[in-house]
């Protein structure tokens, strides 16, 4: 874990008021990072010290030293509120290979640990100043009430979801009973061998606690014209959602939205970016909101602006219809936010917005959507089309 150059005046304040993580029996070659830095560890590793108070997010990868290649596990992680001096402590789990933070409720093992700090100066990491500005620029929105709504019960993040069979059955008789294929027979197809796969779930206290987007877009009893408009405009899903959730703020949604990004950006939990994208579509495609909530959707901007520029430009493109499905949500918000009845300052920060992205990515926001368009399909080269 190399060391960072920083100012030494600002490196004394850290060093007084900056908060430590004494991470001892992490196995030598383990992927561990702090916010937006990972290293790989060394021998003499025993955590990291000079870390700004505030929220964090400390991530770690078992790694196969022997294995070819030195191949690392699935990343978890775990977010951290820190105080100024505060000292966290945490031993390496070899069974589950993860680091372990019950040592922090023993009162006197952390008291032990902080009478000893200097003595460990030597063994412990300098937090990376130089991504402290890019961090906080990506979570300012994530407050503790935030982190501790929606992370999992068990308070890891994991990268691979886990899972146990929805029931156990163990003995031939017990899928018998179940209706269920008889696992001595042969499969005679695909649907057949997939339906003899047992149903799993998340095991309890693991899953992230996002909000729950409205399966209906529409109120109960709307006529055909009412659900043709929701569809069209979804302010009605969004206004459910923030009725249901942050009611008393509705901003805290762009929390969700930093935290479902920083869980997928650096947690690489692919559920995160799901939840992302369902979010944005919901805010972007709600045109009377965007009338009408002007803050939201001004932070919106300032929130979207620091995500894009940590993400390569062709990321969002599928690679079978190469529809890129942030051109096309961010179309309809641009579109949305001209109008007239759209607050001033909201709608020149998206023309500034929107040039910007259209400089950075080359991405077309003003080509119209046509889906009868023809398709020109480009012939190989040498191919003579009769």
């Amino acid at each position: 874990m190399a060391g960072v150059e920083m100012d030494p005046e600002l490196a004394r304040n850290l060093f007084e008021e900056g908060a430590t993580l004494v991470l001892l029996g992490v196995p030598e070659g383990t992927e561990l990072g702090i916010d937006y830095k990972t290293w790989q560890v060394g021998p003499r590793f025993r955590g990291v010290k000079m870390i700004p108070p505030g929220l964090h997010f400390l991530h770690c990868s078992a790694s196969n030293r022997q294995g070819q290649g030195g191949e690392t596990g699935p990343r978890t992680g775990v977010f951290l509120c820190l105080k100024p001096r505060d000292v966290l402590l945490a031993h390496w789990d070899s069974t589950e290979e993860d680091l372990n933070f019950s040592a922090s409720q023993n009162e006197e093992e952390v008291a032990r640990v902080r009478a000893g700090l200097r003595d460990l100066d030597r063994f412990l990491g300098p937090y990376p100043y130089d991504v402290l500005r890019k961090w906080v620029s990506l979570t300012d929105r994530v407050t503790q009430e935030v982190v501790q709504n929606l992370q999992p019960l068990s308070g890891k993040i994991c990268a691979f979801a886990d899972v146990i069979p929805e029931l156990s059955l163990p003995h031939t008789q017990d899928r018998v009973q179940q209706n269920l294929p008889r696992n001595d027979t042969e499969c005679q197809s695909m649907k057949e061998g997939l339906e003899r796969l047992p149903k799993m779930k998340l095991r309890e206290g693991t899953e992230l606690r996002f909000s729950e987007i409205p399966k209906q877009n529409y109120p109960e009893g709307a006529t055909p014209a009412q659900i043709t408009q929701c569809s069209m405009d979804l302010s009605y899903a969004l206004n459910c959602l923030l009725e249901r959730y942050y009611k008393q703020d509705p901003l805290k949604i762009l929390g969700e939205l930093q935290f479902a990004f920083v869980c997928f950006l650096i947690g690489n939990v692919y559920e995160g970016f799901e939840h992302w994208k369902q979010l944005l579509n919901l805010l972007c495609r709600s045109e009377d909101a965007i009338q009408r909530q002007r803050d939201l959707y001004l932070n919106l901007i300032t929130v979207l602006f620091h995500q894009l520029g940590e993400i390569p430009p062709d990321f969002f493109v599928d690679i079978v219809s190469k529809d890129n499905f942030l051109t096309s949500t961010l179309q309809e918000f641009f579109m949305f936010a001209s109008s007239p009845g759209v607050d001033h300052g909201l709608r020149k920060r998206a023309v500034k917005f929107k040039a910007h992205l259209t400089k950075k990515f080359r991405w077309d926001f003003e080509m119209d959507p046509d889906d009868c368009a023809p398709v020109v399909v480009e012939l190989p080269e040498g191919v003579v089309q009769d």
